[in-house]
């Protein structure tokens, strides 16, 4: 995802595109490994004049919420998504060693899963499962 495709949803959706928004989905396009918040705030500072932790997690706030990063839950950190930012579920496979992060989509939870959901009669509305060990460079 790129800031012009920020842009362009933006423009197609009549939201508000503000320069931090853009500087953070800028900031963490640039890596494959997952950025704290902290370490978002640090990148920041690069290219707005001390800025606030507020500024980072609305920023994170709006591109979690329409799709453009994903939050690692173990990590407590954000990754770009590098495919259509509309599914309701993601894996990451997270190396270990390297911090790498592989995102895949299954684009619908396995049939046991399925099963127990049914089961429980429970309605999933969104899912992430994180699978943590060692990548293919650091095997």
């Amino acid at each position: 995802m790129t800031t012009k495709d920020l842009k362009r949803f933006c423009d197609e959706r009549k939201l508000r595109l503000t320069e931090p928004r853009k500087l953070v989905l800028d900031i963490i396009s640039k890596t494959n490994k997952p950025m704290t918040a902290y370490n978002i705030l640090a990148q920041l500072g690069e290219y707005i004049k001390n800025p606030k932790p507020p500024t980072v997690y609305r920023a994170i706030e709006f591109l979690s919420e329409h799709g453009f990063i994903h939050r690692i839950e173990s990590l407590n950190a954000y990754v770009i998504c590098k495919t259509d930012h509309r599914h309701n579920g993601s894996q990451f496979m997270i190396c270990r060693k390297c911090d790498a992060v592989i995102e895949t989509h299954l684009c619908s939870l396995p049939d046991n899963f399925q099963e127990k959901l049914k089961q429980e009669n429970f309605k999933s509305e969104h899912w992430n499962i994180e699978i943590h060990g060692l990548c293919g460079t650091c095997q």
